[in-house]
């Protein structure tokens, strides 16, 4: 069996789009996913399934909950080994004093055309960021619910995106780890 981490984008964000974690569990678990573990509210799963295609594992979460609680969610489903990649190539040392100033956006795909003149136009003064492949780093050192960039990063990289700050990264991390 392998390892997967589901970021489901769009649930239980101001009060819309609800799912409860126990349910989010137990339905994985009736749709062929085994020693399922779920991190906060904000969708974040991790567990074993013998579906061997990330495609095969997005489909199977956003048509399960589509069906249980009556919205699809866009879902990024990635092996512990991206992951980690992803966090070892985190171009922010100084978010480890302060994790919540990190977001990884997961792309669906390596954006085609990046808008970069758009995304600098936008961005803070004091607010960095860095695309590489299919993450888009954005460091927001005065706050990610204020900045105008982490709002438009969808529209301005032209691919859809799921982002997760860098203590759930880490936590997914090590939650992952358990499975080796």
């Amino acid at each position: 069996m392998t390892t997967w981490i589901a970021l489901l984008r769009g649930i239980n964000v101001v009060g819309r789009n609800k799912v409860p974690m126990k349910g989010l569990k137990a339905l994985l678990e009736k749709h062929a996913c085994a020693d399922v573990q779920t991190y906060i509210q904000s969708g974040n799963v991790v567990f074993r399934s013998r579906l061997g295609s990330a495609a095969a594992i997005e489909r199977r979460v956003a048509d399960a909950v589509a069906k249980a609680y009556g919205f699809e969610p866009r879902v990024v489903a990635l092996k512990p080994g991206e992951l980690q990649r992803a966090a070892a190539g985190n171009p922010f040392p100084q978010a480890n004093d302060d994790p919540t100033r990190l977001h990884l956006f997961f792309l669906a795909e390596p954006p085609a055309r990046p808008d970069t003149k758009g995304l600098d136009a936008v961005r803070s003064a004091t607010e960095r960021y860095v695309l590489t492949g299919r993450v888009f780093y954005l460091y927001t050192p005065d706050g990610f619910g204020i900045s105008k960039l982490a709002e438009r990063v969808e529209r301005l990289l032209g691919v859809a995106a799921t982002a997760r700050n860098w203590r759930t990264v880490t936590t997914l991390i090590e939650m992952s780890r358990a499975y080796d």
